[in-house]
């Protein structure tokens, strides 16, 4: 009985949980279907409600960090920083480092960088101390006197003194080392009275000799063992150079089978030790070029930072905004020399129609860049420059009549004669586009006075053997005047003798007048006194018109991308644009304002 009882109470118990499953399934299905299923529908809605907040937060964050990257600008700046590499082509073969014997564009650049001399140019083409520290002159004018700066020392750690100085010049004036500078020191006693101090005694007054002193000095510890012999094949000129400028040599590396290919590699580095501060760079490589147009193909790759020894700029240069092109006007002058002493152009009257009939003015606004007339033998603004002195202005109805009155009547075929002789003249030039475009354009306007123009235009050797010579009717040249007014060397008759050792006196000007006037004038101290001494000379040259002064040339150099510390001014030569080389800087970084 009571079994029975337990198995009905069982059975009950069994019926209850069932029911119990059966309404939580069916309240949990009602829960899915409420709350899920049915909602399904509203996922879409849901999902674009997301969307759309999701992207207003990305366009959020977008405009903060374009703000961010905008008001950047304003808090911040691009600044010049050391460091880098810089690499420099120039167009010439390196041959010899030595400053003693160095000549060409690029031993010139290399031995400047590496070699320092006693005073050299600033960034305002001024004449400062370098590893002097301060020079004197006695009244007369023939004894100078240079102090030394204290602790200097060469790239080896070695102790640079005046002993240096001394051995230098001493090597220049020995003719057994054979360096071109020996003529320009000959007869001048030079004296290191004690480590500091030289003193250099002159045979006469010499007013320009301060501008003598940028030699680099070489060491005598190292080459002073080296017969003078020997001196011009060491291996110190080529492969192991020490001096006391800006930069040490590291190596040299030569590359190219070929003329086309053919260069050096030269490797610099900073010396620590520099009176002018350690460098900026890390590195300086001079690249030297055989071949213009493998220089040119070099810098459109970007191997370059800096490009030297073009004579004309290429117009896909121009055209690039990366490039900076800078046009170094040089204390120099561009002349067409006529050769006095021979010819149809020993004829004063003659020489005097070319200078009227030249409109110097219009070829020089046809160069393409700016620069100075040249119309005396003196650079405008030079000491001694004088506008009364000026060579004659463009009038060409002038020279016409003063060619007539000479006797040179204009024939029917537009060429004037005398005595059956036709007045015709070869003018002998460099054939760099810049030279070609102004001996065509004086053959113009000479031509329209009457006068025949025939154009020579040669290659750099054959119009190097052309001027040594003066085997020319007129010559289209530059010359180098420096800041000094001291041209003897171009104008006084005993420079064109064979016998002398440059022959610099290209029109072969001969006036008793002028060479007084140029000998009194470079021995005088005195400013004032200088300027009245040269005024005599100035006439003359102004009534016999040996040449036709032009313009200022220029350097050109090119750089890809700024270069901070190179400063476009007037220079001496194409080196002088590492007057501040310690001070270049191509790396950039951001800064705040």
């Amino acid at each position: 009985m009571a079994n029975l009882s337990l198995e009905r109470r069982l059975k009950k118990q069994l019926r209850l949980n069932r029911q119990r499953a059966e309404d939580l399934t069916k309240r949990t299905g009602q829960g899915i279907d409420k709350n899920l299923i049915r909602r399904l529908e509203q996922l879409t809605s849901v999902r674009r409600f997301i969307s759309v907040w999701l992207i207003l937060a990305v366009l959020l964050i977008g405009t903060v960090v374009t703000q961010i990257i905008s008001l950047s600008g304003y808090y911040q700046t691009l600044a010049p920083a050391s460091g880098g590499v810089y690499t420099e082509g120039i167009l010439g073969d390196f041959t010899n480092a030595n400053p003693i014997y160095a000549t060409n564009p690029v031993d010139t650049a290399v031995s400047d960088l590496v070699f320092s001399g006693l005073l050299k140019y600033n960034d305002q083409n001024q004449l400062v101390d370098n590893l002097a520290s301060s020079w004197s002159v006695n009244s007369i004018g023939n004894v100078y006197t240079v102090i030394l700066k204290p602790n200097l020392r060469w790239q080896d750690g070695a102790k640079l003194t005046a002993q240096d100085v001394a051995f230098t010049y001493h090597v220049i004036q020995n003719a057994d080392a054979q360096s071109p500078l020996e003529s320009s020191w000959q007869g001048i006693n030079v004296n290191a009275v004690n480590d500091t101090t030289i003193v250099f005694t002159l045979p006469n007054p010499l007013s320009s000799f301060p501008y003598s002193l940028t030699t680099g000095i070489i060491p005598e510890h190292i080459l002073g063992n080296i017969p003078t012999t020997e001196l011009r094949s060491s291996t110190f000129n080529t492969l192991d150079p020490v001096g006391s400028g800006p930069f040490e040599f590291k190596a040299i590396e030569a590359y190219g089978d070929t003329p086309q290919t053919r260069g050096e590699n030269i490797e610099l580095l900073p010396f620590s030790g520099y009176t002018g501060g350690q460098p900026k760079l890390n590195e300086m490589v001079i690249r030297a070029f055989h071949d213009q147009d493998a220089m040119l193909t070099s810098f459109r790759q970007q191997e370059l930072t800096g490009m030297a020894g073009l004579s004309s700029v290429p117009s896909d240069l121009t055209k690039n905004s990366g490039v900076n092109i800078y046009n170094f006007i040089l204390t120099a002058e561009k002349m067409v020399f006529f050769k006095n002493s021979s010819g149809i152009l020993a004829d004063t009257k003659v020489r005097q129609s070319l200078v009227l009939g030249a409109d110097t003015y219009t070829l020089i606004s046809g160069l393409g860049y700016p620069t100075i007339p040249v119309n005396e033998s003196l650079l405008l603004n030079q000491l001694g420059y004088n506008l009364t002195y000026r060579q004659f202005s463009f009038d060409p109805i002038a020279a016409a009549q003063e060619l007539t009155s000479d006797g040179w009547i204009l024939n029917s075929n537009g060429i004037r004669y005398k005595s059956g002789q036709p007045l015709e003249f070869t003018i002998s030039s460099a054939d760099d586009p810049e030279d070609v475009y102004d001996a065509t354009t004086l053959q113009k306007d000479w031509q329209a006075i009457g006068v025949k123009v025939d154009l020579s235009f040669q290659d750099s050797t054959t119009l190097q053997n052309t001027v040594e010579n003066h085997s020319y009717d007129a010559l289209l040249y530059g010359i180098s005047i420096g800041i000094d007014p001291d041209v003897y060397v171009y104008w006084d008759s005993t420079q064109f003798d064979p016998r002398s050792p440059v022959r610099l006196n290209l029109s072969e000007f001969d006036s008793s007048i002028a060479d007084d006037s140029l000998e009194e004038g470079r021995t005088r101290i005195d400013p004032a006194l200088r300027i009245i001494k040269y005024q005599p000379f100035l006439q003359a040259w102004q009534q016999n018109a040996p040449a036709l002064g032009l313009y200022q040339p220029r350097f050109i150099y090119i750089t890809r991308g700024d270069v901070y510390g190179l400063n476009q001014h007037t220079i001496n030569t194409g080196t002088d644009r590492f007057s501040n080389v310690q001070n270049w800087e191509i790396r950039e970084v951001k800064t705040s304002r």
